[in-house]
């Protein structure tokens, strides 16, 4: 759908207009019509010497001097919100022939285009100036999962080495200290395209993005050519959207190529990881992780677990290199992810001695990601995390399992409605394979049942324990909260709850109604009333 209208044409202070002001460059470019009609090769009506400074293909977030981009959508075609375009402030419209006709009375100018949502990113790109070479260093980060870590690690990085950066992510939108409300994983297209000349217009040096299948499926980031790329890992996801794991690495895969990025690092391994280093169309660096046997440029070694004060390793390079890191986060998937964020950074032209002397300074790692890995108490050591698919799951659980005899492993999760069905069950069977308390409750059912996602869930939880784990404890408890509380009630001081599957998000979606939840809150709420000592981290 190219976008949902509100029941009148007012729009408040705080709706989509405000928030795309905070999106743009304060003093953006004009492009003459003609001008973008010539690079698309399309034809316009009328009005070719008339300017344009931004795009749009809100009718709702439309600012003055805007290029309306009217989409095909599922239900309505954008060309019928035109009026409202311009009573905005719209100048002209792009949008495919259909909507051509349906603008055929209108009087604003009319650029036309077969496929106007392939083209939205290019034409942003040319209306705010934004360029390959326009002194902003692009770093985007693909894969199932790691992307939102990785990202703030190569941000850190940055910073340390005296470079104010921005980040596009899952979790917030960052114009150096500047928070820019994010509501996708990637925005559209021209929001993308709008955000960085809004960044090079406050001087900013680098910005990394998180580029998951969605927005490469969606066009989210077209006309963004990125100087490194970086492939973290595949696995079982977004199924409902791709078909079947092949069609997942083929638009992931999308990223690699000379039309998005200059150059790719790649973690390989005997699977996917090699498939991407071997079909990827750019120059890509290759890294490995401890016990792979692939042949790779640079390797992790020497790994030292710290438990939950993460790790050290080493970076070990082609050219006899290594670099000593330390990681703060626990797992060996935070190893991973600050590997590749490192490698990135040296792909981005910094020297092998200048990343080096960063770790020898101090810890530049050091950055809290909001709900990754996030710990909130001690004793019982408490956890939120973002895994919500089996192979995050999985990870998470081995990266809190402390040595034997330390304690047990408490785990609340659900799945989410709406997504991927396939992963409920095995979803069940991970958690049963990981924790030894294993609490199955609500994720965002979205608008399916609740009750019927958990019982597929429960299904594959219960089938583990009863063929391989029968010490398992297993147990429905809902609303989420309830779940919460009840995994703390199970608590003792040695034992770690791991609460997972949403992370930093502070909503929950039932039945089109968003429920205030903050999964951190609740579990400091729990502990608090059980007389635990909780973290006073605001995060």
């Amino acid at each position: 759908m190219s976008e949902q209208q509100p029941s009148s044409g007012v729009t408040s202070p705080d709706g989509p207009a405000s928030r795309a002001r905070a999106f743009r460059p304060v003093a953006p470019p004009a492009v003459a019509l003609a001008d973008l009609s010539a690079v698309l090769g399309a034809s316009v009506s009328r009005g070719t010497g008339v300017l344009v400074s931004g795009i749009s293909n809100d009718s709702r977030a439309i600012l003055p001097g805007d290029l309306y981009a009217a989409l095909p959508g599922a239900h309505r075609h954008g060309a019928e919100f035109a009026a409202q375009a311009r009573t905005a402030g719209a100048v002209a419209v792009l949008t495919d022939p259909e909507g051509a006709r349906l603008l055929a009375d209108d009087d604003l100018p009319v650029l036309v285009h077969r496929e106007p949502r392939a083209v939205l990113g290019d034409l942003a790109a040319r209306i705010y100036g934004n360029g390959p070479d326009d002194g902003l260093r692009r770093f985007g980060v693909t894969g199932t999962n790691g992307k939102t870590t990785t990202s703030y690690f190569i941000n850190a990085l940055l910073r340390a080495l005296g470079t104010v950066p921005g980040l596009i992510g899952t979790i917030e939108i960052l114009a150096g200290d500047e928070a820019i409300p994010s509501v996708l994983t990637t925005p559209e297209s021209s929001d993308v395209q709008a955000l960085m000349a809004r960044m090079r217009e406050h001087g900013l040096g680098a910005v990394t993005m998180e580029v998951s299948s969605h927005a490469l499926e969606f066009h989210r980031v077209d006309g963004v050519v990125f100087d490194v790329v970086g492939f973290t890992n595949l696995t079982q996801d977004h199924l409902d959207l791709h078909g079947g794991m092949e069609e997942y690495f083929t638009v992931k895969a999308q990223l690699f190529t000379p039309g998005r990025a200059r150059r790719g690092v790649v973690i390989v391994d005997g699977g996917w990881g090699g498939r991407f280093a071997q079909a990827s169309g750019i120059p890509v660096t290759r890294l490995a992780l401890p016990g792979e046997p692939a042949e790779a440029e640079w390797r992790v070694q020497d790994v030292a677990s710290h438990g939950a004060l993460g790790s050290d390793f080493v970076l070990a390079g082609p050219a006899g290199e290594r670099i000593s890191a330390h990681v703060p986060l626990p797992g060996e998937f935070n190893i991973a992810n600050a590997a590749l964020a490192m490698v990135m950074v040296l792909e981005s032209g910094v020297s092998p001695e200048g990343l080096e002397a960063l770790f020898a300074e101090g810890e530049p790692l050091s950055v809290q990601v909001p709900g990754r890995m996030q710990l909130l108490a001690t004793e019982p050591r408490a956890i939120v995390d973002f895994a919500h698919n089996p192979d995050a799951l999985e990870r998470a659980l081995e990266a809190v399992r402390g040595p034997e005899g330390e304690g047990r492993v408490i785990v609340v999760f659900g799945a989410t409605g709406e997504r991927d069905a396939g992963k409920r069950p095995i979803m069940g069977a991970t958690a049963v394979a990981g924790a030894d308390v294993v609490i199955v409750t609500d994720d965002d059912p979205h608008d399916e049942d609740a009750a019927a996602i958990r019982a597929a869930v429960l299904r594959g939880a219960e089938e583990a324990r009863d063929s391989a784990h029968p010490d398992r404890l297993v147990e429905e408890v809902f609303p989420r909260d309830a779940a919460i509380r009840r995994a703390v009630e199970l608590a003792g001081p040695r034992d770690t709850i791991l609460v997972a599957g949403r992370g930093h998000e502070v909503w929950q979606e039932v039945k089109g109604v968003n429920i205030a939840l903050d999964d951190r809150e609740e579990l400091r709420t729990a502990l608090t009333a059980r007389g635990f000592r909780v973290s006073t981290s605001n995060d």
